[in-house]
């Protein structure tokens, strides 16, 4: 097997990756911006929108929100099912464990469709919705480090201390984000500033906030000090510590406005979608990156002699 043809393979492949992983933070977002304009309903059946396949006739801000959300969610089924049918093409050409990685996202796909009818069927049970945040917050951690290392030929790792603070970074951050998502699926900040109930969530989610930001912000801030390698990652980093930044003054918006701006609760919602991803692809890069040729690797014969 050429390892030109190889590279070339891997590239065109994670490049279809990483569209992926965009389309997969899209689709979080508008499933909270539905949450949030309160459309989880809006269409009361399931898979179809009003018996049809797009509900013209009662189309409003609402319906259009959730008619969407299941669009863009078969978009990145079939997108999947494309990549798996790839992988499996290509498989010669292909690290060993790619075609199972993207079989166990199919599966993933899968639950995540049949959790979604639940969500309608059941009226919005809050660990449904819970669970359906996480495995779409799992899809996109997973597929952002699979790009990754598919833009890693050589298949090398970091050091220890980041492989441990870059994963210690991304699973606090994760647990955040569930946090945040069994605070808003049972309304709690809502009722604890209004009657004084529920506070437990809102609570946990505050407090544990400000842990998970020392840690990720330790991450950034001793990444850039050791230098080397992992200095050179530097614009992720400071891409990190602006979205963790940016998503602590959103949080404290949302509650000194009192719930009231829905474009902030989104925003957040989309702010931690990101931090999963970038998250997920510094935790899976390796010293590879940062040197590799791979987007100018070609079977042209014609550039041999730009070799030198």
């Amino acid at each position: 097997m050429n390892s030109s043809t190889q590279s070339s393979v891997q590239w065109r492949l994670a490049q279809l990756s990483s569209h992926i992983v965009v389309a997969l933070i899209a689709l979080i977002v508008v499933g909270g911006a539905t949450r949030v304009m309160e459309a989880g309903l809006a269409c009361p059946d399931w898979p179809l929108c009003f018996g049809s396949l797009i509900p013209a006739k009662q189309m409003n801000t609402q319906v259009f929100l959730e008619w969407f959300h299941r669009v863009d969610a078969f978009l990145v089924s079939s997108a999947l099912l494309f990549q798996l049918g790839l992988t499996l093409l290509w498989r010669t050409k292909l690290p060993r464990w790619l075609p199972v990685v993207y079989g166990v996202l199919v599966v993933f796909v899968v639950l995540q469709g049949a959790l979604g009818a639940l969500t309608v069927l059941d009226l919005l049970p809050s660990g449904v919705v819970t669970s359906h945040l996480a495995l779409g917050l799992t899809l996109v951690a997973t597929m952002s480090g699979v790009t990754q290392r598919l833009l890693s030929p050589n298949n090398l790792t970091a050091p220890i201390w980041w492989r441990l603070m870059s994963w210690g970074s991304l699973l606090a951050v994760f647990a955040q984000c569930l946090f945040g998502g069994r605070m808003a699926t049972t309304w709690a900040v809502q009722r604890c500033m209004s009657y004084g109930e529920a506070c437990g969530w809102f609570i946990l989610h505050r407090s544990f906030s400000m842990l998970v930001a020392v840690f990720v912000l330790i991450f950034v801030i001793t990444s850039l000090a050791v230098g080397g390698w992992a200095r050179s990652q530097w614009l992720m980093l400071l891409s990190v510590f602006g979205l963790v930044t940016t998503q602590i003054i959103f949080g404290f918006l949302i509650v000194q406005l009192g719930l009231k701006q829905p474009f902030l609760t989104v925003g957040h919602q989309l702010l931690a979608a990101l931090l999963v991803a970038f998250l997920a692809a510094l935790s899976c890069r390796g010293p590879s990156n940062s040197s590799s040729a791979l987007p100018l690797i070609t079977d042209n014969p014609s550039l041999e002699a730009c070799h030198g």
